[in-house]
């Protein structure tokens, strides 16, 4: 982990848009074989899904359980828990216009 970039710890549900899209780019397959464990400021452990931005190191706080509700309730992501294609196409689009804006 790059110790120089902020750590953001937040819910899957209250990241924006951009972010969960480069999210499903970067785990195509799912989220729940991903999942690493840390002990939050409490002293608890969570599980969360790391994701590094070029500016921000993301630990985004998820179970396997909810890991796979993701998937399952997201219409981007075909029976199998796979990104469909079209979806991973106009995703990568999208990040490419933003880049020359």
């Amino acid at each position: 982990m790059s110790s120089s970039k902020p750590r953001v710890v937040k819910d899957y549900a209250k990241l924006d848009k951009q972010v969960k899209q480069q999210i499903k780019l970067n785990y195509p397959e799912g989220f729940e074989d991903h999942l690493i464990k840390f002990k939050n400021k409490d002293g608890n452990t969570v599980s969360a899904l790391p994701f590094e931005t070029s500016d921000y190191y993301y630990l985004i706080r998820m179970t396997i359980s909810q890991a796979q509700e993701i998937i399952e309730d997201d219409d981007d992501y075909d029976d199998d828990g796979f990104l469909k294609e079209e979806v991973k196409e106009e995703y990568e689009e999208e990040d490419i216009d933003e880049e020359f804006e």
